[in-house]
C-alpha cells in the first residue's frame, strides 16, 4: 500500500474557515467526481488543526492522507486527464502553492487499533 501525505496552507486573503470551506464543499466534490478518484483511492482522510494550548500554533490549514494499492494507482490517479483538467487548477483557489509539501511513503504501523 502506497500512502501520499500533502501538507497545505490556505492561500492569502483567505481565512481559515474559508479555507476549510472551500476544500470541504467545493474542492472535494471535484475530486469525488472524477471515475479515477473511485477507481484508485482506497482511503483519503483530510485533517484540520485544533487548539491544543500547550503546543505551537499549526504551521498547515489542513493534512491529506490519501491511500493508494501501488505507485501505479497513484500515478494513474494524478497524471489522469480528469484530474489535471478538472481537480489540479482548482488548488490556485484556495491553496498557497509555494508551501504545499508532499510524500510518497510506506505505512510503518506501531500501533494498530481499530
Amino acid at each position: 500500500m502506497i500512502k501520499m501525505i500533502i501538507t497545505l496552507k490556505r492561500r492569502e486573503g483567505m481565512t481559515h474557515d474559508e479555507f476549510k470551506h472551500y476544500q470541504q464543499n467545493i474542492h472535494r466534490p471535484l475530486l469525488m467526481s472524477i471515475p479515477e478518484s473511485e477507481q484508485y483511492i482506497r482511503r483519503f482522510v483530510v485533517s484540520y488543526p485544533v487548539p491544543a494550548p500547550r503546543y505551537p500554533a499549526s504551521e498547515y490549514d489542513s493534512v491529506v492522507e490519501a491511500w493508494f494499492d501501488d505507485m501505479a494507482g497513484l500515478e494513474a490517479l494524478f497524471f489522469s486527464e480528469n484530474f489535471l483538467k478538472i481537480v489540479d487548477p482548482d488548488h490556485e483557489n484556495f491553496i498557497d502553492l509555494s508551501t504545499f509539501g508532499r510524500v510518497i511513503c510506506e505505512e510503518d504501523v506501531v500501533i494498530g487499533r481499530d
